[in-house]
């Protein structure tokens, strides 16, 4: 690689390569594994590469990327810590930036092998040289920057077992290309991070679709799908009576248990209304809708009993559920004004599920099921559904038929 010619054609190569990798898009990871492969089919000695990126997440602070020559590529995600982990004050990385530097080598010599688990690690496995860099994606690239909290960017290392390490050369070809990696990176990492916001905030669903394009105000399809509202019993008072934070925890546990269930069964959340949830199920058929629906409030149920007797023994406060289940057609888009859109159902069958959930103090039972959702599991429910009577719900002009789960006690 001494020719200044080869040198630069191959920058130049590598460089084109990966602005059209961030052009179309190329996952994260499928960039990261040609890129190795590439740089070994100019010549580069490469035994090890690892990326860090930051990941806009309310779970995971970042995320990590790692290649090996033998093993291939493979992530693994950090999550949001109060306190800086060992494995993170102890890297050449956070070193690096401490110093207020922009790179870092290393040849293992005692002193960082000392300094480095990591290093020592490597040098273990027959690593000759550790070649580390820093790029940030904003203007403050060229100023200190704060390892404890160093903004977006991204960290990365390559390291070599060839007898003599890395030459010149191949340090400079890496230097050369990496704003283009950079760039590519964060092209993928942006779309990443703009599918995990839209899943956390929208839900699944309506975060996909938003992000495929279904933006427009009174965009709308109407489907068969059964409505879930779920509530917290007695949220009122309990809020009047326990601090801020406290309240906050517990209605994390219990909207944990509820998304997890609800989602574990197919279930879409639509929207958190303070002490609710408005789901829906839409898994193909109104059959396979009402089956999943029911299967998921009988599990809940006894999730929700199994938690609180945690909670009860732990000394903390404890709540009751209800749940109410209707099945019909829906309409199921964007909602709002022009600069302000919410993606969410409404129509006749979302307003009766409303109705139907305040009748749990008259019927006297936790979850209610509409006789529409019994129709549509056609008799193979695998529960015992049992009538609660016949109801005149106010805006329906026919009695409707109420059921609810019987469970036997254990």
């Amino acid at each position: 690689m001494s020719d200044p010619d080869t040198q630069d054609a191959r920058i130049a190569e590598l460089s084109l390569w990966l602005t059209r990798q961030g052009l179309a898009g190329t996952s994260q990871e499928d960039l990261l594994r040609n890129y190795c492969h590439r740089l070994t089919e100019v010549g580069v000695p490469l035994m090890r590469l690892h990326v860090a990126q930051r990941a806009l997440h309310p779970k995971f602070g970042g995320i990590g990327f790692n290649w090996t020559r033998d093993d291939g590529i493979s992530q693994e995600m950090y999550e949001h810590q109060e306190t800086p982990v060992d494995a993170w004050l102890q890297s050449p990385f956070y070193a690096m930036m401490a110093d207020g530097g922009w790179e870092f080598s290393s040849t293992f010599n005692d002193a960082d092998k000392s300094r480095f688990p990591l290093l020592a690690d490597l040098a273990g496995m027959g690593a000759t040289e550790y070649f580390a860099s820093a790029l940030l994606f904003t203007s403050a690239s060229f100023n200190p920057v704060d390892p404890d909290d160093p903004g977006e960017g991204m960290l990365i290392s390559w390291t070599t077992d060839r007898e003599c390490g890395f030459c010149p050369q191949d340090k400079a070809l890496l230097s050369a290309i990496l704003p283009s990696l950079g760039l590519a990176l964060k092209s993928s990492a942006n779309r990443q991070m703009a599918t995990d916001l839209m899943q956390v905030y929208l839900g699944r669903d309506a975060g996909k679709r938003v992000l495929s394009g279904e933006i427009q105000r009174g965009s709308s399809r109407a489907i068969d799908a059964v409505i879930c509202l779920f509530d917290l019993k007695g949220f009122t008072s309990l809020a009047e009576q326990l601090p801020g934070t406290e309240l906050i925890d517990m209605l994390n546990d219990y909207f944990g248990i509820a998304v997890g269930v609800i989602q574990g069964h197919g279930g879409n959340i639509l929207k958190f209304m303070g002490d609710g949830i408005l789901t829906m199920f839409d898994l193909g058929t109104i059959e396979e809708d009402a089956k999943a629906a029911l299967n998921a409030s009988s599990e809940l149920q006894a999730k929700i009993r199994e938690r609180n007797l945690e909670r009860a023994a732990e000394g903390l406060p404890v709540a009751d559920f209800t749940l109410a289940l209707h099945a019909g057609e829906i309409l199921y888009g964007n909602i709002g004004s022009e600069n302000r859109l919410d993606f969410t159902v409404i129509g006749p069958t979302v307003n009766l599920t409303a109705r139907i959930s305040g009748m749990h103090a008259s019927v006297g039972q936790s979850i209610i099921v509409s006789e529409h959702v019994r129709k549509a599991a056609n008799g193979s429910t695998g529960h015992d559904l049992v009538s609660v009577g016949r109801y005149m719900l106010r805006g329906v002009s026919e009695p409707v038929e109420l059921f609810t789960i019987y469970e036997k006690a254990a």
